[in-house]
């Protein structure tokens, strides 16, 4: 009876660390998306996504590059899951280069959250109440709120706004209505 009940306990220990890992594999925080951190090289999204599929577009030489109309300007690496969906965007700090750290890497999936819950399927609501909003910044088509506790980005797209897109107006955060959703969410790790 006694083995019976160490087996009992060894079970639910290991489906409680499985059950944690689970959790960890898709937890933001600073510095961190996952399993990915400021110390992670582009050499090692290989090992790290095995079960995924990366595609990698790598930047043009600089070397006639003026002479050609389209090219990219910086080296990006996207995770996609085995069933075709687009998890990550990661951009290293140094082009051409495997042992470069990564600079920011850009949330499409929705099981990436933060601790406190905040992910792609957020509202401003959800981020003006868990975390600091440090700096709204107007481009084009969006609002870009700075989250320094987070050293994150999150847009907000202009139409979420009622404003027209592609206007100059400046946006305040007090104009961010609470159900505007996230169009874009970014972890920098400089």
């Amino acid at each position: 009876m006694l083995i019976f009940k160490r087996i009992i306990y060894i079970v639910l220990a290991s489906f409680l660390f499985i059950q944690c890992a689970k959790e960890n594999q898709y937890l933001i925080e600073k510095g961190k998306v996952g399993s990915l951190t400021k110390e992670t090289t582009v050499l090692e999204l290989s090992t790290i996504f095995k079960k995924d599929s990366i595609v990698s577009n790598l930047a043009v030489d600089n070397v006639g590059a003026e002479d050609r109309i389209f090219s990219l300007n910086d080296d990006e690496y996207v995770i996609f899951s085995k069933k075709g969906k687009k998890l990550l965007e990661i951009s290293p700090t140094k082009q051409h280069d495997s042992l470069s750290k990564i600079k920011s890497i850009q949330i499409f999936d929705r099981n990436y959250k933060t601790d406190k819950g905040v992910s792609l399927q957020s509202t401003f609501k959800d981020i003006n109440e868990n975390y600091m909003v440090n700096k709204v910044e107007t481009t084009l088509t969006s609002a870009t709120l700075f989250i320094d506790e987070l050293n994150a980005t999150i847009a907000i797209d202009k139409k979420d706004l009622g404003l027209n897109s592609f206007s100059r107006e400046e946006i305040t955060i007090d104009q961010i209505p609470d159900i505007a959703k996230i169009k874009y969410f970014t972890i920098w790790f400089n």
